[in-house]
């Protein structure tokens, strides 16, 4: 029996390519495109009321982001980051996100700190409801929400998508599946920068991400459990 698939709502105004593109890494960002699930053209063509040509140059942007692997003769699939990798990732979030958090210092003002307690608050309501799909956006927003206050475009757009590739890794080798954030950390992270205190912060910073990575289980990997078409309309 052929799947019948659901088209997904677009904007009218957004190009095809970019409403795949925004599709995927929101679906890769709730842990619903788990690592290793192809990425059909013709399903991809049919969601999103498109050509085959716009869903190629979504994959190739998605693959310059490091999000989706084009493996010649086989297809595209969502990346499946090796243990090296892993490690790799890592370490380049901890170095980014101490520069990050410097300029923070600088530049938070009170309306961020009351922003960020919010966001907390919202990620610690998703985690008490199960909603893990809310509870990673969340997490994933409150770091892309620190790039944003240190206002620096360009380590912003180095930290999305190095957030992207962790939750890949995490879903792919975390035994929990899930941001395994401890529930007090982020809070921890926004009491140091309303105090200005910027040694304490670097070491809330340095010690949340290798919680982060301490988790990871190498031998453990995760298949996809459903349709591309049911992950991308989850």
């Amino acid at each position: 029996m052929k799947l019948k698939i659901k088209k997904i709502d677009t904007d009218a105004d957004e190009v095809p390519e970019q409403m795949i593109i925004n599709s995927i890494t929101a679906a890769v960002s709730e842990q619903r495109l788990p690592a290793g699930t192809k990425l059909v053209e013709t399903t991809l063509s049919e969601l999103f009321n498109c050509n085959r040509a716009n869903v190629r140059r979504a994959l190739s942007t998605l693959a310059t982001m490091h999000v989706v692997q084009l493996q010649p003769n086989r297809g595209a699939f969502i990346s499946t980051p090796s243990p090296k990798e892993a490690s790799d990732v890592f370490e380049a979030r901890r170095t980014i996100e101490r520069i990050i958090a410097c300029n923070v210092i600088k530049n938070a003002c009170a309306q961020d700190i009351v922003d960020m307690r919010a966001t907390i608050a919202a990620e610690a309501k998703a985690r008490a409801q199960g909603d893990k799909p809310a509870e990673l956006r969340l997490s994933r927003k409150f770091h892309m929400d620190l790039a944003a206050i240190a206002n620096n475009q360009v380590l912003e757009k180095f930290l999305s998508e190095l957030t992207l590739r962790t939750t890949l890794i995490i879903g792919l080798y975390n035994k929990l599946g899930s941001s395994n954030c401890a529930e007090d950390e982020h809070s921890r992270i926004v009491q140091a920068i309303e105090a200005r205190d910027e040694g304490q912060l670097m070491l809330l910073i340095d010690q949340h991400l290798k919680h982060l990575e301490s988790s990871l289980d190498f031998e453990r990997s995760i298949e996809p459990l459903a349709t591309l078409a049911e992950q991308l309309n989850a």
